[in-house]
């Protein structure tokens, strides 16, 4: 298995803890409400802590699709949190599992940072493409930019 590994940072106008909370504890509540694509989040596995598995349906070309998302750690107090996607059918056929080490900081003007460590395990000794790289931190992203847009469209979240 060979692990490829990508930092990547986005800056938002919200404060870490408030962005904290929508993206590690309201996303499953708010992504269905902003983006079109996302059916919904499901519990697999465990009570919502470490270790949960959740699957969560996308509408990708028409059929739905879903990942398993794993919960690794939560650490409240750094506003960090860290999960894996590990299965299903909207993950790439050359992956066996991609990682997301994620904490936010405070930014400028009472803003935030996210900054994500991303590894991707290949199967085998495969390559990671370009594209699989790519699509990855589109969707990543504009998760990121939707939940940051409710949170600014909703001022009393």
């Amino acid at each position: 298995m060979g692990v490829f590994t990508f930092d990547d940072e986005f800056v938002s106008t919200v404060a870490p803890a408030k962005l904290y909370k929508a993206l590690a504890k309201d996303a499953d509540e708010i992504a269905p409400k902003v983006i079109k694509e996302a059916q919904g989040v499901e519990i697999i596995e465990g009570n919502g802590g470490p270790g949960t598995i959740k699957k969560i349906s996308v509408l990708e070309d028409g059929k739905v699709d879903y990942v398993l998302h794993k919960l690794d750690a939560v650490d409240e107090a750094n506003f960090g949190y860290n999960y894996s996607l590990v299965g299903g059918p909207g993950l790439h056929e050359s992956l066996e599992k991609v990682t997301f080490e994620t904490v936010i900081v405070a930014g400028s003007d009472g803003g935030s940072i996210v900054k994500i460590t991303v590894k991707y395990h290949t199967k085998g000794d495969a390559a990671l493409s370009d594209a699989v790289r790519d699509e990855t931190k589109t969707k990543g992203t504009g998760l990121i930019k939707a939940i940051e847009g409710y949170v600014l469209a909703n001022p009393n979240y």
